[in-house]
C-alpha cells in the first residue's frame, strides 16, 4: 500500500550520496563525515582509512561470500538495521545513523557472476542484475537513513570524462534513488566532488545548486536550496 502524507506533514528523510572515483581519492574516508554510528558494508576490504574511528561498524565481505552475496547483503542489512520496539513492531535500529556501501563496483561484479552462473537464458543476466540493484536502492531509500555508496571510475572514452565502473543500465537503476551523484578527485591539495553533468562526467545534485563541492563540505547545509519545478 502507498503511504499518504497530509499537506504540511511530509517527513524529511536522509539524503543519499553516490560518489565514484579513482584509487586513493578519499571515497571510503567520506564515511567519517556522516552522522551517528555508520553501518559500513565493505566489498573490497579497503577499511584502512577507518582504522582509527570508533563510530563505524564494518561488515566486510570476501571471496567466500561471493557465491551468495545477494542473500548475504540482504541478511546483514536486515540483521543490523532492524529491531523491535516494546510493542513488538519492527523498527529501524535507533543506534544506526548512516548506511555505507563501499565499492558497489565490486558488489556488481559478484552479483553478475552469480546470475550468469545461475541463469539459463544469458539474455536476462543484465536485466536481473539491474532489477537487484534497483530493489537495493529502493530498500535503502525506505530506511529513510542517510546513505553513502561508493564506486570505482572508468574513462568514458572521451578525454577527461568519467563514469562509475558499472554497467550503464545497472548504474542508472541503482543511482536513480540517490540525491547526489558525483566524481571525487584530487586537485592540488584538495579533494573535490564534481556533480555537474555539463562537465561530461556522470553527475547530479537534487539538493542544492552546487556543482563542484569540496569533499569535506559534502554535507554542509547551503543557504539556497535547489529550486525544482517538479
Amino acid at each position: 500500500m502507498p503511504k499518504y502524507y497530509k499537506e504540511g506533514s511530509i517527513p524529511a528523510v536522509g539524503n543519499m550520496y553516490f560518489i565514484y572515483g579513482g584509487k586513493a581519492t578519499g571515497k571510503t574516508s567520506l564515511a567519517k563525515l556522516f552522522p551517528g554510528l555508520k553501518l559500513l558494508f565493505s566489498f573490497d576490504g579497503s577499511t584502512n582509512a577507518l582504522a582509527e574511528t570508533n563510530d563505524v561498524r564494518v561488515v566486510a565481505f570476501g571471496h567466500d561470500d561471493a557465491p551468495h552475496i545477494q542473500s548475504q547483503v540482504t541478511f546483514e542489512l536486515n540483521r543490523f538495521l532492524y529491531t523491535e520496539d516494546e510493542q513488538g513492531n519492527k523498527i529501524i535500529n535507533p543506534d544506526i545513523g548512516t548506511i555505507v556501501l563501499d565499492n558497489v563496483s565490486a558488489l556488481q561484479n559478484w552479483v553478475i557472476d552469480n546470475i550468469e552462473n545461475g541463469a539459463k537464458d544469458g539474455r536476462q543476466n543484465w536485466n536481473l542484475t539491474q532489477k537487484w540493484f534497483r530493489d537495493l536502492g529502493d530498500f535503502l531509500r525506505e530506511t529513510k537513513l542517510p546513505v553513502l555508496a561508493t564506486a570505482h571510475e572508468i574513462d568514458a572514452t572521451l578525454p577527461g570524462k568519467y563514469k562509475p565502473d558499472m554497467n550503464d543500465k545497472t548504474a542508472n537503476a541503482f543511482t536513480s534513488w540517490f540525491d547526489v551523484m558525483g566524481r571525487i578527485y584530487k586537485h592540488d591539495s584538495d579533494y573535490l566532488i564534481d556533480v555537474d553533468p555539463e562537465q561530461g562526467n556522470k553527475g547530479a545534485n537534487r539538493l542544492d545548486d552546487r556543482k563542484l563541492i569540496k569533499a569535506d563540505e559534502l554535507l554542509q547545509p547551503v543557504t539556497e536550496p535547489k529550486d525544482e519545478e517538479n
